[in-house]
């Protein structure tokens, strides 16, 4: 009885360890970011939910009829629509969150809240239902995106921020910390495998152990990451992130660990799957020391 128990919770932890692997991280959140600022500044004329949108939407949307959003801004994985009365709408895309944009009325059945303009109309689909949405005063978003480190992006995300953050948790696997959003906001699951297979260092080592030279390394293999993906549209994996368009990106084949059968940096050696931080984790044995 017990062996078919652990065989059942074995099964259900993986398929979330699954799910969590194909989450939107920056370069997607970035890419729908771009795509809708495309279409601003954005009138509101009417907008409609789903009977199921309280799962989703935190707030409620006083007043937004008539309103205009500006322009969208992003921190880390956060989208954030500013309005014209310094109000903010605050929208984490979760596991299968997306934002399409289209001249006519989006009838996806994951729809559960479509605004529409003159010209567009704006829609968010989340099959899952995993995402979050705030509509916030200013005071109140500030605070809420003040939860987030420095977005891996801003001029700020410096070597020293980088490795000063990292040295915090001394005790910490190095993944662990990569994938903190108190310190580096932006990163997730595959952006944190791949930084460690292009910095050479494996991610279950211990913050303590690394050298100055592979502290460095790390932070350069964050742009060696975030550079070609950002450019690729984002990475889609099966049945996962697609842009405003519903288009995927391409990302993958960027992708030198993370769900590779074989190390695309040495091209000889099979990757290693482990799991850490309940999420699945991929490292060359050759390559990452």
């Amino acid at each position: 009885m017990f062996r078919h128990l652990y065989y059942f919770l074995y099964i259900g932890v993986s398929r979330i360890w699954s799910k969590r692997e194909k989450m939107p991280e920056l370069p997607e959140v970035k890419t729908i970011q771009d795509q809708l600022n495309k279409v601003m500044p954005f009138e509101i004329k009417s907008f409609k939910t789903s009977n199921v949108v309280n799962s989703i939407l935190h707030t409620k949307l006083d007043k937004i009829k008539g309103k205009t959003i500006l322009t969208v801004s992003r921190k880390g994985k956060m989208l954030d629509f500013i309005l014209n009365d310094n109000r903010h709408l605050l929208s984490h895309l979760g596991m299968t969150g997306t934002w399409l944009i289209s001249k006519e009325q989006i009838l996806e059945k994951h729809t559960h809240l479509q605004f529409k303009s003159d010209q567009f109309f704006l829609a968010y689909v989340d099959p899952r239902r995993f995402g979050h949405m705030y509509l916030y005063n200013q005071e109140k978003a500030q605070l809420k995106l003040g939860e987030l480190g420095v977005d891996l992006l801003d001029p700020n995300f410096s070597e020293d921020y980088f490795i000063h953050s990292l040295k915090k948790y001394p005790e910490r696997q190095i993944k662990v910390s990569l994938l903190d959003q108190s310190l580096f906001a932006g990163t997730g699951n595959y952006i944190a495998n791949e930084i460690c297979a292009h910095a050479r260092v494996r991610p279950q080592r211990r913050v303590k152990t690394l050298t100055l030279k592979e502290l460095a390394a790390l932070y350069q293999g964050v742009f060696k990451v975030l550079n070609p993906t950002i450019n690729s549209g984002g990475t889609t994996f099966a049945g996962g992130y697609r842009d405003t368009t519903g288009d995927k990106g391409s990302g993958v084949n960027h992708l030198v660990v993370f769900y590779q059968k074989t190390c695309q940096l040495c091209k000889s050696e099979k990757v290693k799957k482990i799991i850490l931080a309940q999420r699945g984790t991929y490292y060359c044995p050759s390559c990452q020391k």
